[in-house]
């Protein structure tokens, strides 16, 4: 079941902070568990802790819907989850001892031989939090509330820990598969950045792809911090003629990723936004001189990224590329995730 974003809370529902980790369907038949991705891609290889722990946690059969997240001191590592995506067992037990996932449940859909998404979303919830009394440390069920002055609380509070919005549902809601019935009010911002260089599109070398971000750190290094790519087919045409003055080579450019990942070969993907979803994905992309600004829409930070792509807003004409630092940034207040579900973090 999927959201829409809308602008605001809406009244009358069930309010729940919105989770930034990997959204997951997990099925335990007694000694069977399995877990998959929302697009159906397995994850139960990735996340061996978890199935260990679902034997011990949830019911001997059941189906949850919720996200698998990575939390630590400093709040959620999305960074951290997606290196457990990795093709050798032995790296994903590795990883699952050094930063070991957990599970917040946030649906229940099937519990023994009953089907439960034909079901009120308040019937359905109030099943969940009985299912999972007394499961920990791994299985976690997420805060809720029909209190719209509490969910505004949260939507401010929490992204302090790395949580990037609210969600609302619909309390007679029934469970609906690939429709979007769910609410979710996301945090908006807006930064100027430079723009460094630019990737071609799939359909040629004659159209932008997506353009490459950076902000400027306060030893004046520039860091990688995102791209834009949702541009009209004319409009990418008119950009690759509109950047040609800009273009540059890479002995001149702060990003020669293809020489620095010699040395290290997650330095690309770090740097160069490439996906382990995608791991075909081209990361190469033309250097350009970083004069140009930029002004684009983003949710929220993830370490020194946008942690989903940004927007286009605007041209900055007007704006100094070594102008575009950090410091323009809003940074959350720092909120424990032990606050919000004990035990967690």
């Amino acid at each position: 079941m999927l959201s829409k974003s809308v602008g605001t809370i809406p009244p009358g529902a069930s309010y729940e902070p919105k989770w930034d980790g990997f959204r997951s369907i997990l099925f335990r038949d007694g000694d069977e568990v399995e877990l998959g991705s929302r697009n159906e891609r397995p994850l139960t290889r990735y996340f061996p802790e978890l199935v260990a722990a679902a034997l011990t946690e949830v019911p001997q059969r059941c189906v949850l819907d919720g996200e698998i997240v990575i939390a630590t001191e400093r709040g959620l590592d999305f960074e951290a989850l997606q290196l457990r995506l990795h093709p050798a067992a032995s790296r994903v037990r590795m990883l699952a001892e050094q930063t070991s996932a957990a599970f917040i449940a946030f649906d229940l859909l099937a519990l023994g031989d009953d089907d439960y998404t034909g079901r009120p979303f308040a019937e359905r919830r109030a099943a969940l939090v009985d299912a999972l009394a007394g499961s920990g440390p791994s299985f976690h069920v997420t805060p809720a509330t029909t209190d719209i002055d509490t969910a505004t609380r949260w939507f401010d509070e929490f992204e302090g820990a790395g949580l990037d919005g609210v969600i609302a549902k619909p309390l007679d809601g029934r469970y609906l598969p690939d429709k979007r019935v769910m609410f979710k009010v996301k945090h908006a911002r807006t930064a100027d950045c430079v723009v460094a260089g630019y990737r071609l599109h799939k359909s040629g070398d004659d159209a932008v792809g997506s353009l490459l971000l950076g902000l400027y750190r306060e030893d004046g290094e520039l860091a990688s911090v995102g791209v834009i790519g949702a541009f009209p087919m004319a409009r990418r045409r008119e950009l690759v003629s509109e950047l040609q003055p800009l273009v540059t080579s890479f002995d001149r450019h702060p990003w020669n990723w293809a020489a620095q990942a010699a040395a290290d070969p997650e330095l690309a993907r770090r740097y160069g936004g490439g996906s382990r979803w995608n791991a075909g994905k081209d990361l190469s992309f033309v250097p350009l001189r970083p004069e140009r600004v930029v002004e684009v829409r983003y949710d929220h930070m993830e370490g020194e990224r946008f942690r989903h792509t940004a927007q286009f807003n605007r041209w900055r004409p007007d704006r100094d590329a070594r102008s575009c630092t950090f410091e323009q940034l809003e940074r959350p207040v720092t909120f424990s995730l032990g606050d919000i579900v004990p035990g967690l973090g």
